[in-house]
């Protein structure tokens, strides 16, 4: 599903601030597979997360997403493919609409566009059956502004309109970094569900060491712009959570 072979990424080439970001970075994620990346500050796993998403282009090498090489596109030429959790819980919704119509907004990235998209009952009530099943109650409050509700349940909310697009690929950029520890419980949990029922292929970015024991089939450490450790499934399911701290130790 995400192959990245050869990735390299220079910023400020040539210049005194220059930066090796990534170097010769190979890459197959299986479609499906839920994996978490971890590494110090500077280690490069933001500058890999948004190769994949488009947001910046490598230097050298090549991205293909469901089998089709996708370096020269955009980020959002990219979104039929890829929906994005941000830190921020506040990046990824309409503060001024209400939740329906956030959540219509999310159908609309993929679907032809239409005026008609999301104002019919049918809609109305499959938004409510996902809402329900974050059980914060917010399936009888959809004509809520998104603006007032909490950091946590905005970015549950993010993880829950990520499906309503049909997308294959999701990243979560260190998605619970500014919650509270019951808020990012929910988030976490919500993001492993959905990879599970929806069969998606996650990247999880993350300095929670916990979290990375906890979920994924797959685990990966970066530093200086290259993996040094790459544990699929069955080596990941005889990890110590003592063994990842001495990653870092």
């Amino acid at each position: 599903m995400i192959e990245l072979a050869g990735i390299s990424k220079t910023f400020n080439h040539g210049k005194p601030t220059e930066v090796n970001a990534l170097n010769g970075i190979d890459l197959y994620v299986e479609i499906g597979e839920f994996l978490v990346v971890v590494g110090s500050n500077g280690s490069g796993k933001s500058t890999l997360l948004n190769i994949i998403a488009g947001s910046i282009s490598p230097t050298q090498g090549t991205v293909a997403l469901d089998g089709r090489d996708v370096t020269d596109l955009a980020d959002y030429q990219r979104s039929r493919y890829i929906s994005r959790v941000f830190q921020n819980p506040l990046s990824g919704t309409a503060p001024d609409l209400s939740i329906l119509d956030n959540f219509r907004l999310a159908a609309l990235r993929t679907h032809p566009k239409s005026l008609k998209i999301g104002i019919d009952e049918g809609f109305k009530y499959k938004v409510m059956e996902k809402l329900s099943l974050l059980g914060m109650g917010l399936e009888t409050k959809i004509n809520q502004p998104m603006g007032t509700l909490s950091g946590g349940q905005r970015q549950a909310l993010t993880l829950l309109m990520s499906v309503m697009a049909n997308c294959k690929i999701l990243l979560l950029d260190e998605p619970t970094a500014a919650l509270d520890p019951r808020s990012a419980d929910i988030v976490m949990r919500t993001a492993d569900k959905l990879t599970h029922d929806f069969n998606l292929t996650t990247v999880l970015i993350t300095h929670n060491l916990k979290d990375a024991f906890t979920y994924g089939q797959r685990i990966i450490q970066m530093t200086e712009g290259r993996i040094i450790h790459d544990l699929k499934e069955d080596e990941k399911a005889k990890l110590e959570q003592a063994d990842i701290f001495k990653w870092f130790s």
